[in-house]
């Protein structure tokens, strides 16, 4: 392929994922809602700790077994040994600043009883703070150009995009060195693709869909670099070392100084306000600079 080639390629959405709560257990909807931090509800709570600093489970991977679901009305949270809990979805607290990674951010705390919930099932005093979406929290302009991406508590961007392709090279590579398979979930993707061989992501310029409500266009920006998450077993929250391993063989990006990526950050061109359904086929420009 010579430098600046284009080409199109047809692409299933395969997956959609919601994670409402930073680093907590996600949702697998049929579809999802297109707003302008990425997917509705997508990563709009999150944990914070007595100074109101962002938790994940790169420091408690225990917040990997609480379990999120969503109905019209309440997020309902679940953990082992825990009695579920309803938060309402559109009731919020007193306001607060809270930090993640080194934004600092307007957000609404959730109150006492939840943050009661968070602290005896993960061991420390915790809180709950929700997104407020008057608060415009922008991704990098080094990634994005003249797009204004918004994003709630992800870790910067509105969307994560990934391809089965490049999960099932993964545990091919995984296999070999005899460990088990590993799910998609623990790279927390919101859209898994089909149609791309491995790493195809990598190479995309724009994902575009035709849904009923509108033209949806998705710019693929940044490559993800990973960190110990994804070595955390979703189904036990036992850690181990497997997946980064298996990636430093063959994943490290020269666009992010050798860090290891695996799957795309993007954002939105078009589409606010659009549904996106599982099954949907679209096209995707590759380019090759």
């Amino acid at each position: 392929m010579s430098e600046g080639a284009e080409f199109d390629v047809e692409v299933t959405l395969t997956a959609l994922y919601v994670h409402p709560i930073k680093s907590c257990g996600g949702t697998a909807p049929a579809e999802a809602l297109l707003i302008e931090t990425g997917l509705e509800l997508d990563r709009a709570w999150m944990v914070v700790d007595a100074q109101g600093r962002f938790v994940t489970q790169r420091q408690v991977p225990r917040m990997a077994l609480i379990q999120t679901t969503l109905n019209a009305r309440d997020m309902v949270l679940r953990a082992p040994g825990m009695l579920a809990w309803s938060v309402p979805i559109d009731e919020v607290g007193d306001e607060v600043r809270v930090t993640v990674w080194n934004d600092d951010v307007a957000a609404f705390d959730m109150g006492d009883a939840v943050a009661r919930w968070f602290s005896d099932f993960l061991g420390q005093p915790l809180r709950l703070v929700r997104f407020d979406p008057a608060n415009k929290r922008l991704a990098s302009a080094q990634w994005t150009g003249t797009i204004e991406a918004e994003a709630a508590f992800s870790d910067e961007y509105p969307l994560l995009v990934t391809s089965q392709a490049s999960l099932d090279e993964l545990n091919r590579r995984i296999a070999v060195s005899g460990a088990a398979p590993v799910t998609m979930q623990r790279f927390r993707p919101n859209l898994v693709l089909s149609g791309l061989e491995a790493h195809g992501e990598d190479h995309l310029d724009e994902i575009h869909f035709a849904t009923p409500d509108g033209p949806v266009r998705l710019k693929l920006v940044k490559p993800c670099a990973r960190c110990s998450i994804p070595d955390v077993d979703p189904l036990t929250a036992e850690t181990g070392y497997a997946v980064g391993d298996t990636l430093a063989a063959y994943r490290a990006d020269a666009r992010l100084n050798g860090a290891l990526t695996f799957g795309m950050n993007a954002v939105i061109v078009e589409g606010f306000d659009c549904l996106l359904r599982t099954g949907m086929v679209g096209g995707a420009t590759y380019r090759f600079d």
